[in-house]
């Protein structure tokens, strides 16, 4: 029973931490997101290219993926993150940040239908292209290209 009371002393510990890391470091926070979303992406861009066999299982992890960047990201933005961490942040975010939260929205809730809609090759090519279009959108605006 002890050990048990440990493991679960460890676990809630271990997630404590986490969350007070990303309260101290949006940045990194934020970057670990995004490269999370990059990666499902990758993963359905891949099927939708027919350069991997359609996979319902893969497809609905993407989705979920997307579903929690978009719930967790705006919070990792606050002023103070603004500045540093190799940051691409725009400034225009802090500017317009009633459209920049609009935007996580959006995508969340076209995340939560494709996972909801996508059963095959086909629906999944049919709701790409407008998550896709969620990404590019918030990036063209919000975030500094790096040259």
């Amino acid at each position: 029973m002890k050990s048990v009371s440990a493991f679960a002393a460890v676990v809630i510990l271990a997630l404590g931490t986490t969350a007070v890391s990303s309260q101290q470091d949006p940045i990194a926070a934020r970057k670990a997101l995004m490269k999370s979303n990059g990666q499902a992406a990758g993963s359905l861009a891949k099927m939708v290219k027919g350069e991997a066999p359609f996979d319902l299982p893969t497809a609905q992890k993407a989705f979920v993926t997307f579903e929690d960047a978009a719930a967790k990201m705006p919070a990792l933005f606050p002023d103070n993150s603004k500045i540093g961490g190799e940051t691409t942040a725009a400034p225009k975010i802090w500017e317009d940040t009633a459209d920049f939260k609009a935007r996580f929205v959006k995508f969340g809730n076209d995340a939560k239908a494709a996972n909801a809609s996508v059963k095959d090759l086909d629906t999944l090519k049919a709701a790409f292209p407008e998550l896709a279009k969620n990404c590019g959108g918030c990036h063209e605006l919000y975030r500094i290209k790096k040259s």
